[in-house]
């Protein structure tokens, strides 16, 4: 269950933060054998807060469904006043080779790594909807970048709509009412990594396999991203790194739902460590109660388990 949340009831208060202030978060990159960058913030909600959730996502460039990780219990309309808000801003980088841009539809991440920069780039993202799934083991490349895209909805979205009782136009023209924003970077026939033209859905499953970013975060990537760069879809809930002095570091994130059962379940989404997984942690000598408390919780944090 990745966050059985309504997408009508939360679309409906987060259109209230008319406000992005979200920007890319840069990290330096750790040497080849490390993969632990950056650190958590806490803060405190002010005093007489009207703002929702995403109002402080988006201010400290991170998706909902890290904070609701993060922040078990949080009010997603109304954080209350006073209380604490962890921001997970520490993770591990993904098991993928360190070039162009790697998408992990499990944690709702993309990577970049800006050719001879030594650094990453993580950007928070919204992603396909359970039957609409973003690619998860797929390697391609950028194919073209378009300013003020339009929009053309195939005739399966178009019957999918109308079967709720609205009637999409044939295509969408560049401007406020194109939900792919002023950016997209085409990758392949049928995807693309865009903006968007509502302040909610970076951290959800709200798109038709395409791949959201905040307005900001696209027009970023689209003035330093070049065309033909080499971008890899992965699916990796389960993060782990052993650092250079002998940590070993997990992260677990809740895995996507596989179909509409297990999005409408209350029972979490089964979660199996892969054998490399299993074989890192006990090589690090991880304490087994540990491994157990980080997959009950899914905190989708880095916690030291040795």
């Amino acid at each position: 269950m990745k966050k059985n949340l309504s997408v009508f009831l939360i679309f409906l208060t987060l259109l209230i933060v008319t406000n992005e202030v979200s920007f890319a978060t840069i990290y330096p990159l750790p040497p080849k054998n490390s993969a632990l960058i950056g650190k958590n913030i806490i803060i405190t909600i002010p005093e007489n807060n009207k703002l929702p959730l995403e109002s402080f996502a988006a201010k400290y460039n991170v998706g909902i469904s890290n904070m609701l990780e993060a922040n078990p219990g949080i009010d997603l309309f109304l954080p209350k006043s006073g209380s604490t808000l962890i921001i997970p801003q520490q993770l591990i980088l993904p098991n993928a080779s360190r070039k162009g841009i790697i998408i992990n539809s499990a944690e709702m991440r993309l990577y970049f790594y800006p050719k001879g920069s030594h650094t990453v780039v993580v950007l928070p993202i919204g992603i396909g909807q359970v039957g609409k799934n973003t690619p998860m083991n797929w390697i391609t490349t950028v194919f073209r970048k378009t300013i003020n895209p339009t929009w053309t909805p195939t005739n399966k979205i178009r019957k999918e709509y109308k079967a709720h009782g609205k009637i999409l136009p044939t295509t969408f023209l560049a401007g406020p009412n194109n939900p792919m924003g002023k950016y997209a970077l085409y990758v392949g026939r049928l995807y693309a990594i865009h903006g968007t033209n509502v302040n909610f859905g970076i951290g959800l499953r709200v798109s038709h396999g395409c791949v959201r970013l905040r307005n900001n975060d696209i027009k970023y990537l689209f003035e330093n991203v070049p065309v033909g760069i080499r971008v890899q879809f992965i699916n990796e809930p389960v993060k782990v790194t052993i650092e250079p002095e002998g940590s070993c570091y997990l992260e677990v994130h809740n895995p996507l739902s596989k179909n509409q059962k297990e999005l409408n379940s209350n029972d979490p989404v089964p979660l199996i460590l892969s054998n490399k997984i299993k074989k890192i942690l006990l090589d690090s000598k991880s304490k087994q109660k540990n491994i157990d408390e980080m997959i009950m919780a899914r905190s989708g944090m880095p916690v030291k388990v040795n």
